[in-house]
């Protein structure tokens, strides 16, 4: 009679499985941290460009681009990249009388990313231009690295080193690179799926020199229409309007760019294909 209050042993209670951590990502390459900012500010264009990408397999591909201007001479351009575990991109570039040699070579581990570039090497005259990148991923939204800058000719060695960073939020990411040469700053901010803004800040301090830019993106997706739109610090203003042409694999590119400050002004089209 009465009430009973009876306590389980506390061997009883359910043991909590240890909460697995999930893995850090990709860092993805050097070249890529400000990448967000800078596509969405529009690509400068002058004169008529012509670009068909091909590719050959899901490791193989090929790009052509001519381009014919009326400040410079026409040039031609073939990139040829394999992808694997190993990233190796052989580059020549021909134009007019001078030929250009690149060889890149990068390894993307599960969290950093390993990159070396050879420009140009040339055993017999002993001139060679080295970059090498590393980035590491800290946590899942900050990303740590660096570049070094090595060249050698007869008569000059130098090397440049560059610390970088990048933080990556929900809508938003910032980057920072800081080196002896100078400093860039980028701000990339996604307001919805149609609009997008960026900010960018370079500073040189070998010209001693600082350039603000303010860049946007917008996307028609009914009209199958992207515009891209920029107004810097040294008085310029641009737009690049591209059109895609489904079902062809074609994007039609139409721009202008204006320099208050020179009284200066181009105009550009191109026809991309693949």
């Amino acid at each position: 009679m009465g009430n009973t209050l009876g306590l389980a042993p506390t061997g009883a209670l359910p043991r909590r499985s240890p909460r697995r951590e999930e893995p850090l990502p990709n860092p993805g390459s050097f070249d890529e941290l400000h990448r967000l900012c800078k596509d969405v500010f529009p690509a400068q264009m002058e004169g008529v460009k012509l670009v068909v990408n091909k590719v050959l397999s899901s490791h193989f591909q090929v790009a052509h681009t001519v381009h014919m201007s009326a400040l410079g001479l026409p040039g031609y351009h073939l990139h040829a990249a394999y992808a694997g575990d190993w990233h190796l991109s052989p580059t020549e570039t021909q134009q007019s009388k001078f030929l250009t040699w690149q060889f890149d070579g990068e390894y993307r581990g599960d969290d950093y990313t390993a990159t070396l570039t050879l420009g140009n090497p040339d055993l017999i005259g002993e001139s060679v231009i080295m970059v090498a990148h590393f980035l590491q991923s800290l946590t899942h939204r900050l990303v740590l690295g660096g570049e070094l800058v090595y060249h050698r000719r007869p008569g000059e060695e130098g090397a440049i080193l560059t610390l970088a960073g990048k933080y990556s939020a929900v809508h938003w990411v910032a980057t920072l690179n800081v080196g002896s040469g100078g400093a860039h700053a980028s701000y990339y901010h996604r307001a919805n799926e149609q609009v997008q803004v960026g900010v960018e800040l370079e500073a040189n301090t070998r010209l001693q020199d600082t350039t603000f830019s303010f860049g946007y993106h917008l996307t028609l997706p009914q009209a199958n229409m992207v515009f891209r739109g920029l107004v810097d610090s040294n008085w310029c203003v641009g737009a690049v309007l591209e059109k895609k042409m489904p079902p062809l694999p074609v994007t039609l590119a139409l721009g202008a760019f204006l320099n208050h400050w020179r009284n200066r002004s181009h105009c550009g089209f191109s026809v991309t294909v693949g």
